[in-house]
């Protein structure tokens, strides 16, 4: 649940960013329009450039406006977690600025055995465990010290051997070839249910594992994804402001502004995004490895019954 709410409160505030990205950018296209029609009224610019500035405007004021209708999901999930009302609950708009945290190297395993799953299969193990020895205890000889002399046994495989002989086996000894037969059966079960749970921990540590790894992975990719991003940001501004200055000199037409808005636009909104998707990995990291990387939290006085759990050779 806490890494819900970190998830949604974060694309939230991704939003918030590129929300404000839009805002500013209709701004600029505010202006843009108002050079185009200042030019067109002296003569300089086409009727289809001040028509291409308008629409490239109104484009971007619907973008700014469609961001609202996820961003207002995002909210009211924000609310549903920690429980209000999503129509008492209000996120003041704050833009996503600061970068993930660095994850240092070296992360213990013992990190994920805080997981829950990680932490309940184990528990399956152990009980499991547990239950092949009461299967097995079952075949040790129930003694009793008989009528008829001698110590009596409940197994027919300490019968008629060793210190449980009876000078006579009687009609008791038929009852117990069939006991032998259940106790066997339910040894081999539980021995079929411990090699289950086994199986199913190693898959939900292996699982765990994996999520960690991918998440480590998408840190680091999305962290130079982000830098080579950032420079094709600023290449794009550079572009849109040559583009700019051409067209006021008249060398270019309106054309080719449109052509650097766009891709000026569309390399922020991906560098916004870029962020928000390494906050998002940053906290399914922290919630693979069990609640994060401190591991000071782990405990430190374990008991040899949690240390030998599951017996070696298993």
């Amino acid at each position: 649940m806490h890494a819900d709410l970190a998830l949604d409160y974060f694309q939230a505030r991704s939003l918030d960013a590129q929300e404000q990205l839009l805002k500013r950018t209709v701004t600029d296209y505010e202006k843009a329009l108002e050079l185009t029609q200042n030019r067109f009224h002296g003569g300089v610019a086409t009727i289809l450039d001040v028509e291409q500035a308008q629409t490239q405007l109104e484009t971007t004021r619907a973008l700014a406006i469609d961001v609202g209708v996820l961003r207002a999901q995002y909210e009211h999930a924000v609310a549903v977690l920690i429980g209000k009302p999503p129509a008492d609950f209000t996120l003041t708009p704050m833009p996503l600025s600061a970068v993930p945290p660095s994850v240092p190297v070296g992360l213990p395993s013992e990190l994920l055995q805080r997981r829950p799953d990680i932490a309940a299969a184990e528990r399956r193990v152990a009980s499991a465990n547990a239950q092949i020895g009461v299967a097995k205890a079952a075949y040790y000889p129930s003694l009793s010290l008989g009528a008829t002399g001698g110590f009596e046994s409940g197994a027919i495989t300490t019968l008629l051997s060793g210190p449980s002989i009876l000078w006579s086996a009687g009609p008791s000894a038929l009852m117990t070839v069939f006991d032998v037969g259940r106790r066997r059966a339910l040894n081999q079960q539980a021995q079929a249910a411990y090699d289950q749970v086994v199986a199913n921990y190693r898959q939900t540590t292996l699982t765990g594992f994996q999520q960690v790894e991918d998440n480590v992975a998408a840190l680091r990719i999305l962290e130079q994804e982000a830098q080579v991003q950032a420079n094709a940001t600023a290449a794009a501004q550079r572009a849109l402001q040559t583009s700019t200055t051409r067209y006021q000199g008249g060398v270019a037409t309106y054309l080719e502004v449109i052509t650097s808005q766009n891709a000026a636009l569309s390399n922020e909104v991906t560098s916004v995004n870029l962020l928000g998707r390494r906050m998002a990995s940053t906290v399914l990291l922290i919630e693979a490895l069990g609640g994060g990387w401190d591991a000071s939290q782990l405990p430190t006085n374990l008991s040899a019954k949690d240390q030998n759990a599951v017996p070696p050779g298993r």
